[in-house]
C-alpha cells in the first residue's frame, strides 16, 4: 500500500509542471510582451505629413500621446499597457500613433502647417498640462468627439475598449464611461 501511495504522489508531482506549463503558454500568447516603443510610429514631428501618411495607410485617424519625462503614470502605461502585443497590433492597425513631449523644445509642424515646439503645441492647441493624455484625431487633424483620455487607463483591457469605442464610432453616441458600463453589462 505504501508503494501505491508513493507511486500516486510521484505521478502527481511529475504532472503538475505539465499543467502549469500549458497554462503559462496560453497566458503568454494572450499577453505577449513587447518593447513599448513599438506602439509608436516614427515621426519627424510634421503633423501635416502625419495626416497624409495616416490617410494613405487607410487609418481611422491619429492618436497623440502627450507625455513628459518622469511621469509615473506614463511609465506605468508603457510598462503595463502599451507593451502588450494585442494593444500594439490593434492600435497600429487603426491609428497613426505619435508621442509628444509636453515639455519638449523640439520643433514641430502643426496640423495647419505652422511651425511651433512640442511644448507650445501641447499647451496652446490641446491644453495639456498633466500627463498622460491620449487624444484621438480625425484625418484632418481635428479632435474626435469624446476622443480624449486624460490619465492612465486601468489596464490593457480598458485601453483596448477605448480603441474599440473610437473605431466602432460609439464615441459619437455616448461618453466613454457609459460605453464601459454597457460593455460590462454584456
Amino acid at each position: 500500500m505504501t508503494s501505491l501511495k508513493t507511486l500516486i504522489a510521484l505521478v502527481l508531482i511529475i504532472s503538475i509542471p505539465v499543467f502549469v506549463s500549458a497554462d503559462n503558454t496560453a497566458q503568454t500568447k494572450q499577453t505577449e510582451i513587447r518593447d513599448y516603443s513599438n506602439f509608436f510610429d516614427e515621426s519627424l514631428n510634421d503633423m501635416e505629413e502625419e495626416k497624409e501618411i495616416a490617410a494613405d495607410e487607410g487609418k481611422k485617424g491619429i492618436l497623440l500621446m502627450f507625455e513628459m519625462d518622469e511621469c509615473p503614470f506614463c511609465a506605468r502605461m508603457k510598462k503595463t499597457v502599451l507593451n502588450r502585443g494585442k494593444v500594439q497590433d490593434y492600435y497600429r492597425k487603426h491609428f497613426r500613433i505619435i508621442t509628444v513631449d509636453i515639455e519638449g523644445d523640439l520643433e514641430l509642424t502643426d496640423f495647419a502647417g505652422k511651425d511651433t515646439t512640442q511644448k507650445d503645441f501641447s499647451l496652446e492647441q490641446f491644453r495639456v498640462r498633466a500627463t498622460p493624455v491620449f487624444q484621438f484625431l480625425d484625418l484632418e487633424g481635428k479632435p474626435i468627439k469624446n476622443g480624449r483620455l486624460t490619465g492612465a487607463s486601468k489596464d490593457a483591457d480598458e485601453f483596448m475598449m477605448l480603441g474599440k469605442y473610437i473605431v466602432e464610432g460609439a464615441n459619437e453616441k455616448m461618453p466613454f464611461i457609459r460605453y464601459k458600463r454597457k460593455q460590462k453589462k454584456g
